[in-house]
């Protein structure tokens, strides 16, 4: 049995996360990370976990936490684990970390699309791109670190990786066009992500300016060689 702790398991990702590992036959939760509801019970946050969840949110004391499980998952913002990641953790845990902090291996340029200094740059490059259908072979029991990918990165990688590799498209002249559900933006209230401005409507933003845009001209340039 897989022991598996979750920080940020009270965010739309962080809860996904829970309800898959919930299922899956060969992972326990072992403990629910949440600096907002610290000693609050999950099933009080998510109320579809009565009966089902009955532990209570812990801080994100990763050092203390890493001793009780084999693998941490992090659903946390940009930043977050870049800023505490050391060698020391590494050698205790297996990590997948679900925000942008080590899928970009040029450091520069993810400093520059998420406008924040990366904190623990030595471990980008041991990083891997977890998008098994590319990279099944390079995720191991030895992998340490695993970069999860985004979700229009998933879906516009997914879609363009095998027309890239075999040459059947010219790369330069790639548009994508992809949509996506406001849970996207989390959980924090904003106004433009209330019912009564997304219920029945589209928008367009980040047009030409995304910051999944070097992640996926990064994926689609190893294909392309």
């Amino acid at each position: 049995m897989i022991r598996a702790g979750i920080i940020g398991a009270t965010g739309y990702a962080g809860g996904e996360l829970v309800r898959i590992l919930m299922g899956h036959k060969d992972v326990e939760i072992k403990w629910y990370g949440s600096r907002s509801y610290i000693d609050k019970k999950y099933y009080e946050v998510y109320q579809n976990m009565f009966q089902i969840v009955e532990d209570v949110c812990r801080d994100d004391n990763l050092e203390e936490l890493a001793e009780q499980v084999d693998v941490i998952f992090t659903a946390t913002p940009q930043g977050f684990l870049a800023g505490l990641l050391t060698e020391e953790l590494l050698q205790k845990v297996k990590i997948v970390d679900l925000s942008a902090d080590y899928r970009i291996k040029d450091v520069s340029v993810y400093e520059k699309w998420y406008k924040i200094e990366h904190k623990s740059p030595q471990f980008i490059q041991e990083a891997v791109y977890g998008l098994c259908e590319i990279n099944r072979k390079q995720i191991s029991d030895k992998t340490r670190l695993i970069a999860n990918p985004g979700c229009y990165t998933t879906c516009s990688i997914l879609t363009a990786y095998p027309l890239v590799k075999e040459g059947l498209i010219e790369p330069d002249t790639l548009i994508v066009d992809a949509k996506s559900g406001t849970s996207g933006a989390g959980r924090g209230a904003k106004v433009p992500n209330l019912f009564c401005e997304v219920n029945e409507n589209i928008k367009a933003y980040g047009v030409a300016s995304h910051r999944h845009t070097p992640e996926i001209e990064e994926q689609l340039g190893y294909a392309a060689g």
